[in-house]
């Protein structure tokens, strides 16, 4: 007898295989979307923004102040005596598409400028992403 189909009972067994191992799988990646959203707030914070700041001082001798913030980078503000953007391409929103908190000067680096993300809860608090703790 030549077969050429699967039973039912084969088939069920494959589904509750597959059912395990995605049983066995989900908990482990369910915190990890979180987790990557908070390290490419990280980088933004770190390098990304940072970067673009650091080239809009370099032509125009100053930070951004906290009233321009950093649409600065995108629109030419009327206070840049030369400016040389756009030094971003869009507007820079967190994780969580809510706009980073810039502070120039800062209040926890006076040298230059506060960056921050409120982060998923989207208020201040401790697990807010920010460029003043090393």
């Amino acid at each position: 007898m030549n077969r050429k189909a699967f039973t039912l009972i084969e088939l069920m067994i494959v589904v509750i295989i597959i059912g395990v191992l995605a049983a066995m799988v989900t908990p482990r990646l369910s915190g990890r979307s979180e987790e990557a959203r908070k390290k490419v707030v990280k980088t933004d914070i770190e390098v990304n923004i940072p970067t673009a700041l650091k080239l809009y001082e370099l032509d125009n001798g100053a930070f951004p102040t906290t009233a321009e913030g950093l649409g600065a980078l995108q629109k030419e503000p009327s206070s840049a005596p030369n400016w040389q953007g756009p030094y971003l391409e869009k507007k820079p929103l967190d994780a969580w598409k809510q706009e980073y908190k810039y502070t120039s000067p800062g209040t926890h680096r006076t040298y230059d400028y506060d960056l921050y993300s409120v982060g998923r809860d989207g208020v201040e608090s401790d697990d807010d992403i920010v460029n003043w703790d090393e």
